[in-house]
């Protein structure tokens, strides 16, 4: 018997024709896809008239343990966003915090209608995976990795040694349980040794996951590259023997053309974020990237520096970014910016035969989406609108792996009223645990 039968619906596979008809479901994969439903009985059957089908997004790049410091780093540049505001953050959040602060970005990635995220690490990754499995949706965890670099306060120093083993400590303890995966990650080039960056490569190979990483930020990120090794961030990386399929280089602001064609040559993949980057990083070439072949994701970075975790909000604003920097309407269109967001996003974080479209032995991450809204009904065509004018507010219910965790619009797992006064209040002692150091 069929698990779960939803249609008739818009359903939009990204890899293949939208069209209208059947999603099936049982043990947790995806198992008829098509204009009519197969024989026999569904245990749960969604009736969708009017309603749109989806993958679920695939955010390539957030921080799930910064969402309690929302709003610490507004109008600052990024080194002292990151010295003075987010360290001192991080170093006054327990593994609780940790915990809840994940929680709390899962629920906010569900709301947006994402079941998969990609998170370059905190301090205390164990809280982290608590908190995103209560939820109950996918994730690619990493523990903050530097072992160089000034500016990190006194409560963050390790030797190289001791950053590689906490985090084979970590691949022990989380890689392939459940839902989450674990990730090698270097934090930059401001705060990595050759020797770390070498070394993170290395076991990431021989574990088969990527290694996510902040590359070419700000400029003087490339200039701090220029001085201590030589050449800028990319071009060392690449002469390390880093740059490759493996390695998810994160933001890639500031990248001049060989440096692009290094990107496209290499088949390293690029996590776009697009507010973050207007606020405080700058603006990247991604259209220059798209048109050199450089593979493209999207992802919201964390809730100091974009406020707004909502890959629905980066689609729409990575498109019309790149347009006006063009001077160009036709670059991204919107077929394109729906792939970078779900198909495209997986396949940079290696999940691209899991998730990431609907395709019959897939697993089963799905968005209903209602268009009865004023922003979505009138659209002429409701595909594009997934990009141009699609809100939250259109998220019905989110299915991760075969598992309803919003079900018409509400938590399956939890009570999330209880959770936000929970953590409204956590957030406050946190900011005064701050202002103590």
């Amino acid at each position: 018997m069929t698990d779960l039968r939803i249609g008739p619906a818009l359903v939009v596979p990204v890899t293949a024709e939208p069209f209208t008809g059947y999603v099936e479901v049982t043990g947790g994969e995806i198992t008829h896809l098509g204009p009519s439903p197969t024989a026999g009985p569904a245990a749960e059957t969604v009736a969708a008239p009017g309603r749109i089908v989806i993958p679920a997004f695939v955010n390539t790049h957030c921080h799930t343990s910064q969402q309690l410091g929302r709003g610490l780093g507004d109008d600052v540049g990024l080194l002292t966003w990151l010295h003075e505001r987010i360290w001192p953050y991080e170093l006054a959040l327990d593994e609780s915090d940790s915990e809840l602060s994940a929680l709390v970005c899962a629920i906010e990635q569900v709301r947006n209608g994402c079941t998969l995220l990609a998170d370059p690490g905190g301090r205390h990754v164990d809280g982290m995976a608590r908190g995103i499995a209560a939820v109950g949706i996918r994730a690619l965890l990493g523990r903050s990795a530097m072992d160089s670099g000034d500016g990190r306060p006194d409560g963050d120093r390790e030797s190289t040694a001791e950053v590689l083993d906490a985090q084979d400590e970590l691949v022990e303890r989380w890689h392939g349980k459940g839902l989450l995966r674990f990730s090698y990650t270097l934090r930059t080039i401001f705060n990595c040794s050759d020797e770390l960056i070498t070394a993170t490569m290395e076991r990431a190979r021989k574990l088969g996951t990527v290694v996510q990483m902040h590359v070419a930020e700000v400029p003087e990120e490339n200039e701090h590259s220029v001085a201590t090794r030589g050449t800028t961030t990319v071009r060392h990386l690449d002469r390390l023997g880093a740059l490759g399929p493996d390695l998810l280089a994160v933001h890639a602001t500031w990248v001049d053309d060989e440096e692009i064609a290094l990107l496209a040559e290499r088949g390293c993949p690029v996590s776009h974020n697009a507010a973050s980057n207007l606020k405080i990083l700058g603006t990247p070439r991604i259209a220059d990237m798209l048109d050199a072949g450089v593979h493209v994701a999207l992802g919201t970075d964390g809730a100091p520096s974009n406020n707004r975790m909502s890959m629905i909000d980066e689609m729409w604003l990575a498109a019309i970014v790149q347009k006006g920097v063009r001077r160009d309407p036709t670059v991204l269109p919107a077929g394109s910016v729906l792939r970078m967001a779900t198909i495209d996003g997986a396949t940079a974080l290696g999940m691209g035969g899991l998730v990431g479209s609907l395709e019959v032995g897939k697993r089963a991450d799905l968005v209903v989406l209602d268009p009865y809204t004023p922003n979505f009904a009138t659209a002429a065509d409701p595909v594009a609108a997934l990009v141009t004018a699609c809100k939250s507010e259109n998220v019905e219910s989110v299915l991760c792996d075969g598992e309803w965790v919003l079900r018409e619009r509400r938590f399956t797992r939890l009570d999330e009223a209880a959770v936000l006064t929970e953590a409204a209040e956590r957030a406050a002692a946190v900011r005064r645990r701050m202002d103590r150091t």
